[in-house]
């Protein structure tokens, strides 16, 4: 159990580090660029391991068309929000926003699920949790506050992810298929939708800098894309998917100590906004109303 717990921790310290390594690589290549190289190198060792398993079958073709909605939603649209927001923001800052994805999920399982309404509780989660996001962008500072167009880009890169989830409860766990099968499935239409639409010219400037291309080649693709896929389906199947999220608490926190370690202003307003998010996130997830035995054991496998 020890190296569960271990593993959690280190699925939430690689999710954490994505964010300077999204910095280093748009620094020298445009955010397709770097979401293709991301995708690339985090399909190749998902792609391995299903193989070697066995869990594709021709069976699973029929369900194409939900796969290739699941590659939009869950990684090429939500990784392209992510990157271009970090390309113009602060990594630190950039972190700290993507400890608002359990509020995004929320939002949209209850519009579109109507599965459960918010308690008093959630209700203030949610309100502290939107009054964080705006203390982190402070519009109010002007050109002097973070970069509005930034902070929209990660908010459309979560609000992508929390779709994807309800997505996914509605339409394909039902299924019944492997996680593995499944996020192969994701990330290689994923990548060849990639390959279609991003311009490459140029591409080849992220082998100029070691630090960019290590990060970009082993920090967000085989760890932050194929690894992550590996330790959060495992750390769900042994320890449940509420304390799984645990992760993403750990992520931002670990996002603004890099930002911190690498020069970037960490100001006190940063910390409460930081503090606000992941408090309002704990009230959403701890607010819900008691459900049934058999609900719980279905939420827990959703």
């Amino acid at each position: 159990m020890l190296r569960i717990y271990a593993a959690l921790i280190a699925l939430g310290i690689i999710w954490g580090s994505n964010f300077i390594f999204m910095k280093w690589a748009t620094e020298l290549v445009s955010p397709t660029q770097t979401v293709l190289l991301r995708v690339l190198f985090g399909f190749l060792p998902l792609a391995l391991v299903a193989w070697r398993t066995g869990v594709l079958t021709r069976r699973q073709l029929r369900h194409l068309p939900h796969f290739a909605v699941m590659s939009v939603l869950a990684t090429t649209f939500y990784y392209y929000g992510f990157v271009a927001g970090t390309a113009r923001l602060p990594s630190s800052i950039a972190g700290l926003l993507s400890g608002s994805i359990p509020m995004f999920t929320f939002i949209c399982a209850f519009l579109f699920l109507r599965e459960d309404r918010p308690t008093p509780r959630m209700t203030v989660g949610m309100v502290l949790g939107f009054v964080g996001i705006v203390l982190s962008a402070r519009p109010w500072q002007g050109a002097a506050g973070a970069d509005v167009l930034g902070v929209l880009w990660m908010l459309a890169g979560t609000l992508s992810l929390g779709m994807s989830f309800v997505y996914a409860q509605r339409f394909l766990l039902p299924l019944k298929l492997p996680s593995l099968a499944l996020a192969t499935w994701q990330t290689g239409l994923a990548l060849l939708t990639l390959v279609v639409l991003t311009d490459v010219d140029g591409m080849a400037a992220i082998a100029t800098d070691m630090h960019a291309l290590l990060g970009t080649v082993i920090g967000l693709g085989m760890l932050g894309t194929g690894g992550a896929f590996f330790i959060y389906y495992l750390i769900i199947e042994r320890l449940g998917s509420v304390r799984a999220s645990v992760a993403t608490y750990i992520a931002p926190v670990v996002a603004v100590i890099i930002g911190a370690a690498v020069g970037e202003s960490i100001t006190a307003g940063l910390l409460l906004a930081l503090g606000l998010i992941l408090g309002g996130v704990v009230l959403i997830q701890t607010g819900k109303r008691t459900t049934t035995p058999g609900r719980e054991r279905e939420g827990a496998a959703t």
